[in-house]
Formats: structure tokens, C-alpha cells, sequence
């Protein structure tokens, strides 16, 4: 899970290792993708060029409230028109979420980072992907033709770790 009941992210969800982990993944990617409820609220996120996906327009448009955002609506142009839009023809794209976003992209993931906190359970939570917890995040992960790489330890303490899932060759 990824947020509470209320579709928000909880204390108990956030450890200063993950955070750090999050925050310098985002410093080193060309694009930003997400949907409508997340924004990852740190430092450098008004700087951060990024396309957020909402059925409020009918394709693409600028984001009024922040000049390096771009609209998306995927029912009405293709990802790479909006990539093209903010002007992000080429590099590395972060999709940060949720579980709708993290679906549409199941097949085109070069690589997935899959934060593990084993201690937290959020009953009738926001699952990270479609079809939790029916499967496991790593089930569906592999069923999408994404492998396991070594997992890193974010915060002993909490046993919080992140895995590299990447693409079979």
C-alpha cells in the first residue's frame, strides 16, 4: 500500500532513508510523471519539469498554476506528445504514482524501484499497483517481465529496503 484509507500518505509510511533515496532518484531524472493526487513536496520540486496526467482537459495543455508542468489527458494524445509538450524529447522519465499511473506504464518500465517497509500495515490502504493485493507488488512486477536486481537497505532499523526491478533483455 501507498497511502491510508483516506488516500493519504501517513507518518508511519515515511522514513528518512526512503526520503533520501526518493529525493536524489528525482534530482537525476529529465522528467516527472504523475498523476493528479501526488507531488513529491521537496526543495527542488518547482524546478522539476514534469507532465501530470487528469481527465480535466481533453489532451494536452500547459499547468497554469506552475510553467513547467504540462497537462495530460492519455484519452486524448499519446505519452509521447506530452513528453514533447514539456519538452523532454530524450532522457529519463520517474513515474511517481499511484496505482493508475504505475498501471498504464506496467509494459514500458525500463526499470522499477520498489520501496519494502514490513512493519507498516494500512488495512484497506491505496494499493501501489492495480491488482493488489489480489498479488503481491513483486508478482506483478515479474508478470510484466521485470526482474528482481539486490535490494538496498533505506533504514535498518524498520528493515525499509528498495529493490531495482529491471527489464529482461
Amino acid at each position: 500500500m501507498l497511502a491510508d484509507a483516506r488516500n493519504v500518505m501517513p507518518d508511519e509510511l515515511k522514513f528518512e532513508g526512503d526520503k533520501t533515496f526518493f529525493t536524489a532518484a528525482l534530482d537525476r531524472v529529465d522528467l516527472i510523471l504523475h498523476g493528479r493526487n501526488s507531488y513529491e513536496d521537496q526543495p527542488n520540486s518547482p524546478r522539476r519539469k514534469r507532465v501530470i496526467l487528469t481527465r480535466q482537459i481533453d489532451a494536452i495543455a500547459p499547468d497554469p498554476s506552475n510553467p513547467k508542468s504540462t497537462l495530460w489527458n492519455p484519452a486524448g494524445a499519446s505519452f509521447e506528445a506530452a513528453c514533447e509538450h514539456a519538452g523532454a524529447t530524450s532522457g529519463t522519465v520517474a513515474v511517481i504514482g499511484g496505482p493508475g499511473v504505475f498501471g498504464m506504464f506496467m509494459d514500458r518500465y525500463d526499470e522499477f524501484w520498489l520501496s519494502t517497509a514490513p512493519h507498516v500495515r494500512l488495512p484497506g490502504g491505496e494499493p501501489c499497483f492495480p491488482g493488489v493485493p489480489a498479488r503481491s507488488p513483486q508478482d506483478i512486477l515479474a508478470a510484466h517481465g521485470l526482474r528482481a536486481g539486490e535490494p538496498q537497505m533505506l533504514d535498518a532499523a524498520d528493515e525499509v529496503s528498495v529493490t531495482p526491478w529491471r527489464r529482461n533483455a
